[in-house]
């Protein structure tokens, strides 16, 4: 694929198959995401289609897997491109000696031979791709181009075979325009595989091979695709984590920058599970396999950021679809700018035509610099038209800065789900927050223990840690952490039950057991009963009930959740970003106005003792103008992050709040949010700049081609300055998003 005509057609094609409801094709990495209404649609017919169009498509595995780093660089086809290069730059430099005098290649049938010559080689992929696309009523680039290149050769053909005619004669043109096009399209390539290597930046911190361990025998490397899950293997210093897995031997230091962007290594030791592409700084450990590499960490955020590329921001959407019907308006233009020239133009502005004197050598002129007939310029100008329109900046601009802009975050453990959700970070109004988890730790420890029963304050602990069980809650943590430091043995769980926001209840020792907010667990709590709660959260804490549905409440648990260290600063850079701030919550008023308080949040920006569907109401009805995020990270976040313009969840958080996120943070540091949405404002910058060109160069080369300033100024585009430019317009908007990898844009 060339251009946004390119992606139109395809796209297209695509639409129009049986059982396709959707599909999204991406530009620069050439991919399409497909939704099929069923998995038993014919999807060879969906390759026998595009190959119809003359695009040679291939089915990718649904399956994740890392290639190895040989598979890798062989994929790199723009290098591959070279050959194909040099035989057009050898018959541009033939050609161009042709004009030279003594050098005994100014005989017109050489000239004619070597423009057959590139037509026939290098020339023959655009022609025929062209040719395709016409003929299903979708032309694209490749149309463009070979329309100009067979226009200059034809009209040369007529003239040498039937010099009656009095056609120009130009071979060098087609020459020169498949040189200056393949030249910009080798270039383009290679500034477009810059733009995907954070993907392989990515892969690359997963190694080949790791070292396993069978019984007690010596380490044997084998492929990191061969290990399975309870496999052993051996890290040692300076290694990095070939899979995801448990250490169960050694202590040592490891970097898990390249996965989250987090500066401080990891101190791991036996129980410490580790996530493939970390890097082991210190002393060997040995591992056990939890995940084959396939399902590892490093596989899916891969996986995660290929289908952001994939999914279109509205604007590229918009963009496409402008791109696609340029080539008409461009094919349009050229046959008006001929038909003018060739009629009208010349009768009005006689000068613009060369005298006959002014002929090149053998009667081989030079298309732009020796038009002495009406017909010779017109059809000089329309090819300059058809070569000069770009398209293909068009379709580069959104897709260039969207993939530049994804490979980035994910380098620094920012996961954008597509174009889309970076178009929404880019204007957002306002950012709510979670308490539990989010703005605070997550890490809550049990501060009081007060039994209201018959029983002491281990049995207390040991019945709510046996029913926050197989929950994954930070208050459910702090209970489970609390009974292990007491060494207390749980009790089996049976029948467990969560309701989001108010708590668990389940089957412990044959008692159906409640553990949640004091309104849930007991529904008409005593004056007295609801006093100890009020002092305990008024110390910050948050309070748990224990009950028996039949021995009634059994005793209350304080339980205080600290502040996330950079909370109070990511606030207070959000606030300076002019974002709207906010913070829901499902816990107590006491504690949330004692948090925002210390995060110097304002009361009127605190909401406290929301259910889920009571998120859910705040966030469809926030007043803010604009779009909304929302910040989580826990199962009772899932809906208010599934209905805010942008979900954002912290890495730390349940795999539901992650799936339901448009964003996800890894690592335990907030201020990603910050990084995330500066580098979406940036991204989104990138896209204005790269779309200002395209437009802003096709607005004024298009006129110039088509010859508006030759009859004042006799300014005059010929078509192999016009390919020239053609090409280096695609570059630049390449470049330019290559600058946002780099870092070196200020998002202006």
């Amino acid at each position: 694929m060339k251009c946004g005509g390119c992606v139109r057609a395809v796209e297209q094609r695509l639409l129009d198959q049986p059982g396709v409801r959707q599909a999204s094709v991406n530009l620069l990495t050439r991919t399409a995401w497909v939704d099929l209404a069923s998995a038993e649609a014919d999807q060879a017919n969906l390759l026998e289609a595009l190959a119809e169009l003359g695009f040679q498509a291939r089915l990718r595995s649904s399956e994740v897997e890392l290639s190895s780093r040989r598979e890798r660089l062989r994929a790199r086809s723009w290098w591959q491109q070279w050959r194909q290069l040099v035989v057009a730059l050898v018959l541009l430099l033939v050609s161009v000696l042709g004009h030279l005098p003594g050098v005994g290649l100014g005989a017109l049938w050489i000239h004619a031979l070597v423009a057959t010559a590139a037509l026939a080689g290098p020339g023959r992929p655009i022609l025929v791709r062209g040719i395709q696309g016409a003929l299903a009523g979708l032309p694209s680039m490749d149309t463009l181009v070979g329309l100009g290149v067979f226009s200059a050769y034809g009209a040369s053909l007529v003239a040498f075979l039937w010099p009656h005619t009095g056609w120009p004669c130009f071979f060098n043109e087609p020459v020169m325009l498949l040189g200056f096009v393949l030249l910009g399209r080798f270039l383009e390539e290679r500034a477009r595989f810059r733009t995907g290597r954070a993907l392989e930046q990515l892969a690359e911190l997963q190694p080949d091979t790791a070292l396993l361990l069978l019984g007690d025998g010596p380490p044997r490397p084998v492929r990191v695709g061969g290990l399975r899950p309870g496999d052993r293997v051996r890290l040692l210093p300076g290694d990095r984590v070939p899979v995801d897995g448990v250490v169960l031997e050694g202590c040592s230091a490891v970097d898990v920058s390249g996965l989250t962007g987090e500066p401080l290594p990891l101190q791991a030791a036996a129980g410490s599970e580790l996530a493939a592409g970390s890097l082991n700084l210190e002393a060997p450990l040995v591992l056990e396999v939890s995940r084959r590499g396939a399902d590892s960490a490093i596989a899916r955020i891969i996986h995660l950021v290929e289908r952001a590329q994939a999914r279109k921001a509205p604007i590229q959407a918009l963009v496409d679809r402008i791109a696609g019907r340029f080539t008409l308006v461009v094919l349009a233009l050229a046959v008006a700018t001929l038909l003018f020239w060739w009629l009208v133009g010349t009768q009005i502005w006689p000068q613009v035509l060369n005298s006959p004197h002014a002929a090149g050598h053998a009667g081989h002129g030079v298309l732009g610099t020796s038009a002495e007939t009406p017909f010779a310029l017109a059809l000089q100008l329309a090819i300059a038209v058809l070569v000069v329109a770009c398209p293909c900046a068009l379709g580069l601009a959104t897709p260039t800065a969207i993939t530049v802009g994804t490979g980035r975050a994910a380098r620094e453990g920012l996961l954008f789900r597509g174009g889309d959700a970076i178009e929404t970070a880019a204007r957002l109004q306002a950012v709510l927050f979670d308490k539990t988890g989010t703005l605070t730790l997550g890490r809550a420890l049990v501060a009081a223990v007060e039994p209201l029963a018959d029983l002491d304050a281990d049995r207390l602990v040991q019945l709510a840690a046996s029913l926050e069980a197989g929950s994954r809650h930070p208050l459910g943590q702090a209970l489970l952490q609390e009974a292990q430091s007491r060494d207390l043995e749980l009790f089996e769980l049976g029948d467990s039950h969560t309701t989001a926001g108010e708590g668990v209840v389940g089957l412990v020792e044959g008692r159906r057991l409640r553990v949640g907010r004091l309104a849930w667990v007991e529904p008409a709590p005593s004056a007295a009963l609801l006093a100890r709660q009020a002092l305990l959260e008024c110390q910050g804490a948050s309070v748990l009930a224990v009950a028996d549905d039949q021995l009634g409440l059994l005793g209350l648990i304080a339980i205080n959740d600290q502040p996330r260290p950079d909370a109070a600063a990511v606030l207070a850079a959000l606030r300076g970003m002019d974002l709207e701030l906010g913070l829901l919550s499902g816990d107590r008023r006491e504690p949330v106005q004692q948090l925002g308080s210390r995060l110097g949040l304002k009361p009127a920006e605190l909401a406290w003792e929301l259910r889920p569907e009571q998120k859910l109401e705040r966030i469809l009805q926030h007043p803010a103008y604009g779009a909304l995020a929302m910040v989580g990270d826990g199962i009772n976040d899932a809906p208010a992050l599934a209905a805010a313009d942008l979900g954002i969840a912290v890495g730390t958080g349940t795999q539901i709040a992650q799936d339901s996120a448009d964003l996800v943070v890894m690592g335990e540091q907030l201020d990603g949010i910050v990084r995330a949405l500066l580098l979406a404002r940036r991204t989104m910058a990138k896209v204005r700049q790269n779309l200002a060109w395209a437009f802003g160069y096709n607005l004024i080369v298009l006129p110039l081609a088509a010859g508006v300033l030759l009859p004042g100024f006799g300014v005059l585009l010929t078509p192999p300055l016009a390919a020239l430019l053609m090409a280096l317009s695609s570059i630049t908007v390449v470049a330019n998003a290559l600058l946002l990898q780099d870092g070196r844009d200020d998002g202006s």
